[in-house]
């Protein structure tokens, strides 16, 4: 979808547009398309993401249809430091959901919530409610749906819902969104990943500390060893290729 550009600068790096945005421009200018009855397609990139992007067309081409794309990894925004990127800040998805809610219920925008299992959504949007007294969720559905993906699209329109927020691995969520978003009804779209089992504490997020020296992986890695190691040490390794050979290549030259 072509858009207007806003204030936010927008860059290309390996191929996926970012934007170069702090948390509080990224909030003003999703807040600002919602109340204009805008419709805006967001996603996040971290490292992962990027690497998986250069082999996988669909995936890209969700990623790019995008109107807003925030680096969600402190190795995306080292990496783009590293090639004269002025990044000012990681913008985490998990931190960006809950900034939104927190104005969709100071603003009275109702919410859909989609994705994880049924036990964790419901126990999300009960933790998201007492968070953020106000917030009205429109309704909210498991992730396990992929029978009759109508059905579920159906039902989110007719909700009422302004906003969505889509709990589901990648690159399913991205091309979910993708494919669907003229038939949703909502003026903004979010894919948040595993934010979800955050919220609901079925997994435990990274101490801070962890989260400012880009180790956050690690400690995902330590909590799902069998699911996460193998996905991170091939992305890993990939992208430090794929960075080496960019800060390189002009120097040999």
């Amino acid at each position: 979808m072509c858009v207007e550009r806003n204030k936010m600068e927008r860059i290309e790096f390996f191929g996926c547009p970012l934007d170069i945005a702090t948390m509080d421009e990224t909030v003003d200018w999703i807040s600002s398309r919602i109340a204009a009855r805008s419709f805006s397609q967001h996603v996040v990139v971290n490292v992962a993401k990027l690497v998986n992007m250069q082999s996988d067309p669909l995936l890209a081409e969700s990623v790019r249809a995008c109107d807003v794309i925030n680096i969600d990894g402190m190795g995306v925004v080292w990496g783009a430091r590293l090639l004269g990127h002025a990044v000012p800040e990681r913008v985490a998805g998990v931190d960006l959901f809950d900034r939104l809610l927190a104005d969709a219920a100071e603003k009275g925008f109702p919410v859909f919530l989609l994705g994880a299992t049924e036990q964790v959504v419901a126990n999300t949007v009960a933790r998201c409610s007492s968070l953020h007294p106000g917030l009205q969720v429109a309704g909210y559905h498991h992730g396990y749906f992929w029978a009759d993906e109508r059905a579920i699209v159906d039902k989110i329109r007719l909700s009422g819902a302004r906003l969505l927020f889509v709990a589901i691995t990648s690159p399913k969520k991205e091309n979910f969104i993708n494919r669907w978003k003229a038939d949703l009804g909502v003026d903004f779209v979010m894919g948040v990943g595993g934010t979800f089992d955050v919220i609901a504490g079925k997994v435990k997020r990274a101490p801070v500390w962890m989260q400012k020296c880009g180790m956050e992986w690690l400690f995902r890695v330590v909590q799902e060893p069998r699911r996460m190691w193998k996905r991170y040490l091939s992305t890993n390794t990939h992208f430090a290729w794929m960075l080496g050979r960019a800060w390189f290549a002009p120097r040999r030259g």
